[in-house]
């Protein structure tokens, strides 16, 4: 909402003080200058990036004009559904986890969370973690590596349509001038008519200048600018998640690494520690184990112990 208001006062200012300059609007309309400005754009585009950055950019565009994906009711949620997950681990053990992580959709503790089931690449992130965890192919440290090198690859690629979008603000203006270029040639065509008719083609050069100049700064730039913001906001959000799942892998107990993660949330989006105990007591909701679960906890549980006599022996 914030980003439409902007805009919109963007293009309120500038053309209402042209008015109360007793501008002529009709002036401003010149079809044939937003189509080099604007056609030439578009081309650049297609030239520089490939379809996968393309289709970054649409989505990206289109994101910035949504309401913010992560927010202190988002952060208490998917902090809530990992309590729920350790706690269910700490219970039934890791093994038993596994039938959750393969198939989230179908989980007792992730089916109850659709926003996190629709966001598939916070699901793969949290999911393929666990993943280590339950097969016993990482120890913590190795598990932190992991976790921040699929942290760091997700960022490079949501910084790619903002690099882009950033590309085209920066040619946009000189996309300006190579319009009103063209149009000092056409005016220069007509120096031997009419005064009228000489102004009429300079205010018209003059237009396409006016254009680029209005697009790089007060759209298409703060335009990356935001969506900067909301990429930045996404990496935080996957750190948290990183913080919680390591905090459990070292051995903490499930509410004191549901705590280590609600720390390192900002201050303004973070959840009060009453908050989180709250929503954890009334709402949290971990899946009851089931005589199967416990004894297959229990023979793991007997073979750990055997195995680790025999190291002792």
């Amino acid at each position: 909402m914030l980003v439409l208001i902007g805009m919109a006062l963007v293009f309120a200012t500038v053309l209402g003080g042209f008015l109360l300059e007793k501008g002529n609007p009709y002036v401003l309309m010149q079809p044939a200058e937003l189509l080099i400005v604007g056609g030439a754009a578009v081309g650049i585009t297609l030239v520089a990036n490939p379809k996968s950055v393309l289709r970054k950019m649409w989505h990206g565009a289109g994101s910035v004009f949504h309401p913010p994906a992560h927010t202190r009711e988002s952060f208490r949620r998917n902090l809530r559904m990992l309590y729920e997950v350790f706690s269910y681990a700490r219970r039934a053990s890791l093994v038993n986890l596994e039938p959750d992580v393969e198939d989230p959709e179908k989980s007792r503790i992730f089916s109850n969370y659709p926003e996190f089931l629709r966001d598939r690449a916070t699901r793969a992130f949290v999911c393929d973690s666990l993943r280590m965890l339950i097969l016993g192919a990482a120890k913590p440290h190795e598990l932190d590596h992991l976790m921040d090198l699929d942290i760091d690859v997700q960022r490079r690629g949501r910084r790619e349509p903002v690099s882009a979008l950033s590309a085209i603000a920066d040619s946009l203006p000189g996309l300006g001038i190579v319009a009103a270029v063209l149009g000092v040639v056409i005016t220069m065509e007509a120096i031997g008519g009419s005064p009228e008719t000489v102004g009429q083609k300079v205010a018209a050069a003059l237009v396409g200048t006016f254009l680029g100049i209005l697009l790089c700064y007060g759209v298409v730039g703060p335009i990356a600018a935001r969506l900067d913001t909301v990429n930045q906001q996404q990496t935080q959000f996957l750190m948290v998640l990183r913080i919680a799942m390591l905090a459990y892998a070292r051995g903490s107990s499930p509410l004191l690494s549901i705590e280590y993660a609600r720390r390192s949330i900002p201050i303004e989006l973070r959840p009060s520690f009453d908050e989180m105990e709250k929503s954890i007591k009334r709402e949290a909701k971990i899946p009851s184990v089931s005589e199967h679960q416990a004894e297959g906890q229990n023979a793991a549980k007997a073979v750990e112990g055997q195995s680790a006599a025999k190291a002792t022996a």
